[in-house]
């Protein structure tokens, strides 16, 4: 039997083995996706009632949000046009996303000057913090009056405890602290020359690597080889700087630091190599340690449709 054959074997095993998981996966994705969405609406409704808005323009904001959306549904999408129009459907769909998100990247580095790309595009709303200064600055407000001479704010002491009393009058301080804080720690910092390069290198590379794989084919070594340099030369680039970053610009960077690891589950490394130990490794576990089977074994049985969703593992 050829390595042709004993792909199509492994293929079929392994489709019977994760049938039954195919459908509630896809489910599962679709309430992943929609959850999504609503905390984007619902965050948007909330900053607008706090008056909390983004420190952007009002179009860079709808890029954001596009952006946003693309990153919430591209997993779904996919796994919804290989349903309906099988593999090149689903080929085309992810080739299409790709594209749609490298423009709106391109649009956001060089057009709005954005700095680092961060994932997700627009951080979500911190609901207790937020809620809380609206519900300590609405007491201040309510129990408090302005001296039409001074401009000094007064709050009868009859209306609060005394401990109340004691930390009202930091409560606005502090919430206008805190914004100015945010502000900065949310303003992009400027790319010189090669932090451009390098970041213009890291949102081209998926679309490198989808006309490497449509040219050297899916078990060619040559768009993993590519792919990685790409990515670990936009790293280097970029790691002269993480001083000067803010607190979201670092986060991404060791975030995109751990996504190098993912270079081991990706195909052609993983079927030749990673595959088989990793199994091993799983299995040896499951036998060995008391109730680890019930993560490894489930492990065990997603890799495989892991391995086949592209956003999942090259996304």
């Amino acid at each position: 039997m050829d390595s042709e054959e004993q792909t199509q074997e492994l293929e079929k095993d392994t489709q019977s083995r994760t049938g039954r998981f195919s459908a509630s996966h896809e489910l599962s994705e679709l309430v992943y996706s929609a959850s999504n969405l609503l905390v984007l609406l619902n965050d948007d409704i909330l900053r607008k009632a706090l008056s909390r808005t983004l420190p952007m323009s009002l179009s860079q904001q709808r890029l954001l949000t596009w952006l946003s959306v693309l990153e919430y549904v591209e997993v779904f999408t996919e796994m919804a046009a290989a349903k309906l129009w099988r593999e090149p459907g689903r080929w085309l769909v992810v080739v299409l996303i790709q594209i749609a998100k490298a423009i709106l990247r391109i649009l956001l580095l060089f057009w709005y000057k954005s700095g680092i790309q961060t994932s997700p595009p627009i951080t979500p709303l911190d609901r207790d913090t937020q809620l809380y200064d609206r519900e300590q600055g609405s007491m201040v407000e309510d129990v408090s009056f302005v001296g039409q001479r001074s401009g000094r704010v007064v709050r009868p002491l009859k209306s609060a405890s005394s401990l109340q009393s004691q930390l009202w009058s930091s409560l606005s301080r502090e919430s206008k602290q805190r914004e100015q804080e945010d502000h900065l720690q949310t303003s992009p910092t400027h790319l010189g020359l090669q932090e451009t390069i390098a970041e213009s290198l890291y949102i081209t590379r998926p679309i490198v690597h989808l006309a490497a794989l449509g040219l050297c084919g899916r078990r060619s070594w040559k768009p993993w080889l590519i792919s990685g340099i790409l990515e670990i030369t936009s790293f280097s680039l970029l790691s002269d700087t993480t001083k000067t970053l803010n607190r979201r610009e670092r986060a991404e960077m060791r975030r995109r630091a751990f996504l190098l690891l993912y270079y081991l589950l990706r195909s052609p490394f993983y079927d030749r190599y990673s595959e088989a130990k990793i199994l091993f490794l799983l299995r040896f576990l499951t036998d060995y340690i008391p109730g680890v089977g019930l993560v490894a074994r489930p492990l065990m049985e997603y890799l495989p449709i892991w391995q086949k969703i592209y956003f999942y593992n090259w996304g």
